[in-house]
């Protein structure tokens, strides 16, 4: 029989709301949350320490600057030379990797649960989990909110405001709710 987190881990519907391992990692993970938003601007040394421990995996200098919540942590994968702003959310009931160069504006949110449509099963605080990938050299620009099980390709932009709720390609500005690509970008504006 599978555990409620195995369950996430495979995209089926589990219970993140009564099940003691997922609620002990949720605390877990809220407490060094919470130590990270209070430390000083000037306590480097101590931040990178926080996020090594709290996240999956980390590439060489990375940098999010407080306020940052997630809920488990250890679902989060950033590359190199990572930077999000003010205000990040990270739901990781599943996992979400970040590729090197990636820049995250103020107010971004990356959330792979969501809940049946279904009432009896909502109402249970059933929910599903899917994974997250941003590729490499990727700008989100601010407020920007990626849904479950979406990809992000390579060298993409996405603009201020947008809801990404499919899946992006490589090389492109995509922005809008629902998110959407509004034109290529050439090799010369790299």
């Amino acid at each position: 029989m599978q555990t409620e987190k195995q369950k996430a881990r495979t995209g089926k519907l589990y219970d993140a709301n009564y099940d003691a391992e997922l609620i002990a990692e949720r605390a877990a993970c809220k407490e060094l949350c919470f130590d990270y938003n209070r430390l000083r601007p000037s306590q480097l040394e101590e931040k990178k320490k926080i996020l090594s421990k709290l996240l999956g995996e980390t590439g060489e200098n990375f940098q999010i600057e407080p306020p940052f919540n997630c809920d488990y942590g250890y679902n989060i994968k950033i590359g190199d030379n990572f930077y999000a702003n003010v205000n990040c959310v990270i739901l990781d009931g599943a996992k979400i990797t970040f590729g090197d160069n990636v820049f995250i504006a103020p107010n971004c949110g990356f959330y792979t649960a969501g809940h049946p449509l279904e009432v009896a099963p909502r109402n249970q605080g059933l929910e599903y989990a899917y994974p997250i990938s941003i590729g490499n050299n990727v700008w989100i620009g601010a407020q920007v909110c990626v849904l479950p099980g979406v990809t992000i390709g390579d060298n993409t932009v996405i603009g201020a405001g947008s809801v990404v709720t499919k899946d992006i390609p490589a090389n492109v500005m995509a922005v809008g709710n629902p998110c959407r690509v509004i034109r290529e970008i050439p090799k010369s504006d790299d």
